[in-house]
């Protein structure tokens, strides 16, 4: 899997603090730059859980779906509100 690319990662929008209010998610590469550059809190269960999902799903050692599932779960821990698109 190339993880820089969008083809299995389901995108996703999150409701962030600052300049950029709305942050478009829509890589592991992306999520991986959010969980660890941009997120507003670096501890809680759900947000390692989240950097370790990443880590596993980069790999190829769970499925993508898994890490955005993941991240979603961090950011309601977070306070993050997330804005996810229905197919």
């Amino acid at each position: 899997m190339r993880w820089h690319t969008s083809g299995e990662f389901t995108a996703l929008m999150l409701v962030v603090n600052g300049s950029e209010k709305y942050r478009l998610v829509a890589t592991l590469w992306e999520v991986a730059g959010m969980l660890t550059a941009h997120w507003p809190i670096d501890d809680g269960d759900e947000y390692f859980t989240a950097i370790k999902a990443c880590r596993d799903a980069i790999h190829a050692s769970v499925p993508v779906e898994a890490a955005r599932a993941a991240l979603i779960r961090a950011a309601d821990e977070a306070g993050i509100s997330v804005i996810t698109v229905v197919h």
